[in-house]
């Protein structure tokens, strides 16, 4: 499945089927449907009765082993943590399901999944045809990791083809970079946002998608099941209520909190020095030089909120870090 914002990246892709490439990095804001297209392109290349678009058929058998998960001639390499999407669903991190394991599920992509790769690729094709790895989201990949995948790439095997889908493609090495034909997915037009987040009947759709900056999956999240606790925040946060700010509970609380903090600070900034902020609601203030510098650093506390930290401690470290008005 691909969006309706996709069509026109649909028939760039379509291109590549002919030309054959050995590796594409997929790249983009999260929430816009980047793994949904990559895996769409997966499946059409796989596909044994493609239609004259190009477009998987669905019907052969192919297909059914694809939507079931199955195919012998693909691999999907995620973390751990991720099972469920909404982009595709990617983008976006669900927790996996409960495994009975006490030890959270990685938010890594390890060497010993981007190894096993290796001996999948240098097989011949099950079904006379290609075999393709997808890699979601590539930046994940630890050092060990993104180094094993650099020997894919440097010496790829006949027929493979390695789909990395980035959010953050800036965080991946340059030489992975280079040896990828980029294919740059744009935020959608802000109507054909709407206009669909209508049609999944998204409540407060215009307001959600300002928060998720323009990201139609990311807003249709928002308007669902989490969009509740962060209302909760960004209440306590225009409330100036720094203690129900810091009762956090749990990890996925606390990475909400992050991402609150983080997009007023930018918010504040923005009112500041552009006269409008982006995400919602923020004035400006005369200490916007400080609300910056929170900014940058708040930034970096989403990345640590997924880390296993004391979900109190760290919150308590970061509302109180926020500059007063």
């Amino acid at each position: 499945m691909i969006f309706p914002w996709q069509n026109g990246l649909w028939e760039r892709l379509r291109a590549y089927q002919a030309r054959q490439p050995h590796a594409l990095l997929i790249h983009g804001p999260a929430g816009i449907g980047k793994f949904a297209l990559a895996e769409h392109f997966a499946q059409s290349l796989l596909c044994e009765s493609p239609d004259p678009a190009r477009a998987p058929c669905g019907e052969c058998e192919s297909c059914h082993w694809f939507a079931a998960g199955s195919h012998p001639d693909f691999r999907l390499v995620e973390p751990e943590s991720l099972s469920l999407r909404l982009e595709d669903g990617e983008d976006l991190d669900e927790p996996a399901p409960s495994t009975g394991k006490t030890a959270k599920p990685s938010t890594e992509i390890k060497v010993d999944q981007v190894r096993a790769l290796e001996g999948f690729l240098n097989l011949k094709s099950h079904r006379g045809g290609r075999r393709v790895a997808l890699v979601h989201p590539a930046e994940d990949l630890n050092p060990s990791a993104a180094n094993a995948l650099l020997k894919g790439l440097e010496e790829p095997p006949s027929g493979a083809l390695f789909l990395l889908v980035s959010h953050r493609p800036a965080k991946l090495p340059a030489t992975i970079r280079s040896r990828c034909v980029a294919v740059p997915v744009p935020l959608p037009e802000p109507g054909a946002s709407a206009a669909w987040l209508a049609q999944q009947g998204a409540k407060d759709a215009a307001p959600w998608l300002a928060y998720a900056a323009g990201a139609p999956l990311l807003a249709l999240r928002y308007s669902q099941d989490s969009g509740e606790a962060l209302a909760r925040l960004r209440e306590a946060l225009r409330a100036g209520d720094r203690g129900a700010l810091g009762a956090v509970s749990d990890r996925d609380q606390l990475e909400a909190l992050a991402e609150v903090l983080h997009k007023h600070a930018l918010d504040v900034a923005f009112a500041s020095y552009c006269g409008a902020p982006k995400y919602g609601r923020a004035q400006a203030s005369g200490n916007a030089i400080a609300w910056l510098r929170y900014a940058r650093t708040a930034g970096r506390n989403r990345a640590l909120a997924r880390r296993p930290l004391n979900p109190r401690l760290f919150a308590g470290e970061m509302v109180g870090g926020m500059p007063e008005r």
